[in-house]
């Protein structure tokens, strides 16, 4: 539990596991023992993407049945902290996998109330509110947009149909924050995973023409609010060259707990 806000993405796809929520039959765990028969990490396979959590020692064995199983089963994305995918990455690569592109991401945490002086920010006559039916064309419009600026890998061409499947996911299974001004939805955020004790926010996303106003700092502050009063902490991961956005979150009372990569192969 105490690796735990290192790696809610990884947590939350093996409690999927366990309750056989949406499981694949190729979906897998993997432990590697540590001293005196405890386990000291593990890598967590879901899908097609793998979730190193390797615990202090990065510097993990694989063992040999696994390059057995990268001939076999394709892998698209390796997610987690910087030192423990690069370690996979290492072991990948001898087995003939090469990386197409990585991004690197700042890993924030908050576990108090945030900061009073964010839940002010932006424009006086901004609503910040729950969708309501009448909302998903703009709310998919935002979600689109924040797809192809924040989530889709270099060459990779946004398909619409898949993004309607993600919102569906996200309004039917998440939770979701709108900021609206002047009867238009300009922004959005949701939670994204959860684990034993937090949840992960991902989707954070205002429109450019409304950036610089304060509203995601705004936004994000109001959506912690319940989350914390609930004894719950928060993560997200936000990339290091979106200065804007870290700005955004730390102004809310996020604070930089760790260097954090998705790799896409």
């Amino acid at each position: 539990m105490d690796r735990e806000k290192f790696c809610v993405s990884a947590s939350a796809r093996f409690l999927a596991m366990r309750s056989n929520v949406k499981l694949s039959k190729q979906d897998s765990v993997w432990y590697f023992p540590g001293p005196k028969g405890r386990i000291s990490s593990l890598l967590i396979k879901s899908r097609h993407s793998l979730f190193p959590v390797y615990g202090d020692d990065s510097n993990i064995t694989c063992p040999d049945f696994l390059k057995r199983f990268f001939i076999k089963i394709p892998i698209h994305s390796v997610q987690g902290l910087r030192k423990d995918v690069e370690g996979l990455e290492k072991f990948m690569e001898a087995h003939n996998y090469s990386a197409k592109e990585r991004i690197d991401y700042e890993l924030m945490n908050l576990d108090t109330m945030p900061k009073a002086e964010a839940l002010r920010l932006g424009p006086n006559n901004l609503i910040l509110r729950s969708p309501l039916p009448g909302d998903k064309e703009q709310i998919f419009a935002l979600q689109s947009a924040y797809e192809k600026e924040e989530v889709l890998p270099k060459n990779v061409v946004f398909n619409p149909g898949t993004c309607r499947n993600n919102l569906e996911h996200i309004l039917s299974s998440e939770r979701i924050l709108l900021a609206e001004l002047d009867g238009k939805i300009v922004g959005k955020l949701n939670t994204n995973a959860r684990s034993f004790t937090r949840y992960q926010i991902g989707g954070v996303y205002v429109r450019p023409d409304y950036r610089s106003l304060g509203i995601a700092s705004r936004m994000i502050s109001v959506f912690s609010l319940d989350i914390i009063a609930m004894g719950k902490g928060i993560s997200l991961f936000s990339k290091i060259k979106n200065i804007a956005a870290r700005k955004a979150y730390i102004k809310a009372g996020f604070n930089v707990l760790a260097d954090y990569r998705i790799s896409y192969f």
